[in-house]
């Protein structure tokens, strides 16, 4: 069985997306310490042919609390400005016209912690890319908290009888192949291939937000760019 342990993300890069898809099961990382200026509630898209930051506000939200422990912001009319602002940035995208309303759909949704929030999001865009991965948040499975690092990491692989775990490339400093054997499990890591598609007639601005990739490109198309990537 193979498996992958990521932080969640909102609407993070086709990357995310690709390990998604490659593995049986996926673990949302809910458990761990927030990181501020990180990419749990933060991402990148198209606006006026640059790349434009999109956040998420949270409440009181800090390093010393788990992602799942951390609220989104009281005030909804961060949600309408959001919306408004994706209506301008891609309104006269191809697939404007199908993929707002999943979008709306996404932000809109009252949720009681942005993990919560975040796994809803998936539960809209996998059936739409066709990922039919089972996604599992460890706040709710694992009783491990203890241990730290890869120690944690091989304990959630034992307890889901893993064969195969795969991790992006940047875990290449983090992770050990031969600690991973002595447990009879194989290391992968996973790197994303460049993929390019016309975004209006601006120079193509790379590695944003999957919402980019869902407004220029149909179904079929994004399903060949998960395949894009080497396994090491």
């Amino acid at each position: 069985m193979k498996l992958a342990i990521m932080q969640p993300y909102f609407l993070p890069y086709i990357g995310y997306f690709q390990l998604m898809n490659l593995v049986d099961k996926f673990v949302l990382y809910d458990d761990v310490a927030f990181i501020n200026r990180g990419w749990v509630n933060r991402n990148r898209m198209l606006l006026n042919g640059k790349e434009h930051l999109f956040t998420i506000p949270l409440k009181e939200a800090s390093q010393n609390k788990r992602i799942c422990d951390i609220a989104l912001a009281d005030d909804p009319k961060w949600q309408d400005k959001l919306l408004k602002t994706i209506e301008q940035a891609y309104r006269k995208a191809p697939f404007y016209e199908t993929v707002f309303p999943l979008t709306a759909k996404m932000i809109n949704f009252r949720a009681e912690n942005i993990a919560g929030y975040i796994r809803h999001s998936f539960t809209i865009l996998n059936p739409y890319l066709g990922i039919e991965t089972e996604l599992v948040p460890s706040s709710t499975i694992y009783a491990n908290t203890e241990l730290k690092a890869q120690e944690r990491i091989l304990a959630i692989c034992r307890q889901e009888n893993a064969t195969h775990y795969i991790n992006p490339i940047g875990g290449l400093e983090l992770y050990r192949k031969e600690d991973f054997a002595g447990a009879d499990i194989q290391l992968s890591f996973i790197r994303s291939q460049p993929v390019t598609y016309p975004q209006f007639r601006n120079e193509f601005v790379p590695w944003l937000s999957i919402l980019d990739i869902l407004m220029f490109n149909e179904p079929a198309t994004i399903r060949t760019m998960l395949d894009k990537y080497e396994l090491l």
